[in-house]
């Protein structure tokens, strides 16, 4: 079994012991915090290494990339209301 796989389990098994909204509000920011502190430490090794500085930082919040509108929706796409 791939380690993909076993992930999946872990939490399908975590989601099957959710009983509450309160439960799953604290599971998703479990979750929400556990991809925050990876992208932090993605981040704090670029500083590190010195691939990225304030600089690089300053650029990014200044550009605009945002998505280009789309007349055709994807099929994955919802409107409101769905």
């Amino acid at each position: 079994m791939s380690y993909h796989q076993l992930a999946q389990l872990e939490v399908l098994n975590a989601v099957n012991a959710i009983r509450t909204e309160a439960e799953l509000l604290e599971f998703r920011d479990y979750i929400a915090q556990y991809f925050a502190q990876k992208a932090q430490k993605a981040i704090d090794d670029l500083w590190e290494k010195g691939e990225i500085n304030e600089d690089t930082i300053n650029q990014w919040g200044a550009e605009h990339m945002r998505t280009p509108y789309c007349d055709k929706r994807l099929p994955f796409q919802y409107s409101q209301g769905d």
